[in-house]
């Protein structure tokens, strides 16, 4: 089945087997504390995306609704074989037991705002605070303190509460206020990874050796994939409800906007304004905005403007695939750098195209293999920019300045908005690429 490979290629042996003391020559983003780490990136984001998704399309009793339920059931299972790795088949059968069930009270949340029952609603706010104490206090145990029942506690019931404030928005038609609290909460899942995955680390050190899960290596990779796998959720999400003409269309597309922003500022930071327009100007042209140019195409039946449309796709991905090679050097090289952008202007259409043709289980599955490439690509990333840069990841202390592309570009002394231009690197070093070749196009 796809699924049960799109679980083995994320998790591979990262987590089965940590490989503490494997030979590496220079410094890499592929550690067992980093694996470790990335897993549970995975793992937790998308049980977030899949819930709010799901519980959205229940409450609207959308026709896909069903495939994002058994989405974020088999999220869940896919949890239990790496839990098992670590504290057994005993360990994993409870983990499982909390966390698979704890899906269900979502539903309850649901029906309770589809019939404006405020008992059932509290009944259903009862039993997601139970699981916040029985789960966190689960997460004590296992750890043997390492993550204490408190704090726990704490990122639990602050997960719990973005689900129910973007769901609360969305019913209340507050779409705004849904997905700035979506972002919000799928950022926030990274740090409940790297809390559990720091845990697990200190708990077992033989395993992982002298690796820590906060590395400078390890923070890019996390950083990189919580960008590219955001990206990949919300085109998704966008396409899918425009060609619905689902009433959030916009505000999913704002999201998406919001996250180019995102990049974009952090270009501004390093390669000052003139950079970050032109990063700016290639990644929404054939890009963002021709995810709307797709969608107008769907909604007139237009099959002129739809193969229009996808060409501009396959052009973003050549160009931007050529300036990630030239940004880092060939350690990404072109033609690979190309052929994965594309991978995932693929599978980003295929979802899309499944979801029209009424394939739903197809689409939700196809939008879940979108999802798990996208790690894929942070961490291919990801080793382009450290083998670039090997000096700035010697050791396991966060870089002290950008590395020095060979691009030029002023860089800003404060040390936050430097390594924030580090995390960001794959999408930073493409700035000037683009900026420096279309002035050499203009010349």
């Amino acid at each position: 089945m796809k699924m049960n490979k799109i679980a083995a290629s994320v998790l591979g042996l990262s987590l089965l087997v940590p490989a503490a003391g494997q030979a590496q020559e220079g410094p890499t983003v592929n550690d067992p504390a980093a694996d470790l780490r990335a897993d549970l990136d995975y793992l937790l984001s998308e049980h977030f995306v899949l819930a709010t998704n799901a519980m959205v399309k229940d409450y609207m009793d959308a026709p896909d609704a069903e495939a994002y339920n058994q989405a974020l059931d088999q999220n869940a299972a896919d949890m239990t074989p790496a839990i098992a790795s670590i504290y057994g088949d005993e360990g994993a059968a409870e983990f499982e037991r909390i966390f698979r069930g704890h899906n269900d009270y979502t539903a309850d949340i649901v029906a309770a705002a589809q019939s404006g029952d405020e008992e059932a609603r509290a009944a259903a706010e009862d039993e997601v605070e139970e699981f916040v104490v029985e789960f966190s206090t689960f997460l004590d145990t296992a750890t043997e303190g390492n993550l204490p029942q408190e704090a726990a506690e704490e990122v639990l019931r602050t997960h719990e509460m973005d689900v129910l404030s973007f769901f609360d928005s969305y019913v209340a038609e507050d779409y705004e206020a849904a997905y700035g609290t979506f972002r919000e909460g799928y950022d926030r899942m990274y740090d409940i990874s790297a809390a559990l995955s720091g845990a697990i680390t200190t708990q077992f050190p033989d395993k992982f050796s002298d690796y820590k899960v906060d590395s400078a290596t390890s923070d890019l990779r996390s950083t990189l994939n919580n960008l590219a796998a955001e990206h990949h959720a919300l085109a998704v999400m966008g396409l899918k409800s425009g060609v619905d003409g689902a009433p959030n269309y916009d505000f999913v597309t704002w999201a998406e906007d919001m996250h180019t922003q995102d990049f974009k500022a952090v270009m501004a930071s390093v390669y000052g304004e003139e950079g970050a327009a032109a990063f700016e100007d290639v990644w929404t042209a054939n890009h963002i905005e021709a995810e709307g140019a797709l969608v107008s195409g769907y909604i007139a039946e237009d099959e002129e403007a739809i193969t229009a449309a996808k060409a501009q796709f396959e052009t973003f991905s050549t160009d931007f695939g050529a300036f990630l090679g030239s940004a880092t050097e060939e350690n990404l090289p072109t033609a690979d750098a190309q052929a994965a952008v594309w991978g995932h202007e693929e599978l980003k259409l295929a979802s899309l195209d499944e979801h029209i043709a009424g394939d739903y289980e197809a689409s939700v599955n196809t939008f879940r293999e979108g999802y798990a490439y996208m790690y894929g690509v942070g961490e291919s990333l990801g080793n382009a920019i450290v083998a670039q840069n090997p000096d700035m990841f010697t050791n396991t202390e966060m870089p002290e300045e950008m590395p020095n592309t060979g691009m030029g570009g002023s860089q800003q002394e404060s040390s936050n908005m430097v390594w924030v231009g580090v995390s960001a690197a794959a999408s930073v070093l493409a700035a000037a690429f683009f900026f420096l070749r279309r002035k050499e196009e203009q010349a």
